[in-house]
């Protein structure tokens, strides 16, 4: 297995690891996770192929939907709510 599988591997134990905290605790873990998310991705890309990465940007946008919807709204000049 390459290391950039190795490293994916890695960061989805650590993504379900920080979904099972408490809402406000995964702020700051959340956004480092969902910024590694591309970097990792090219990486994937970079060593095996393009469809690989693009089957890890499926999985991806399946995790982060909330994180990502948020994010597109303040975006667009929204402001979403918070949960509390």
């Amino acid at each position: 297995m390459s290391a950039s599988l190795i490293a994916a591997l890695v960061w989805v134990f650590a993504s379900v690891g920080v979904a099972m905290l408490p809402i406000r605790r995964q702020f700051l873990l959340g956004g480092v996770l969902l910024f590694a998310a591309p970097c990792l991705l090219v990486w994937i890309g970079l060593d095996h192929n393009w469809w690989a990465a693009g089957l890890g940007l499926l999985a991806f946008v399946s995790m982060f939907r909330n994180p990502l919807i948020y994010l597109y709204h303040r975006a667009n000049g929204r402001k979403p709510e918070l949960p509390k």
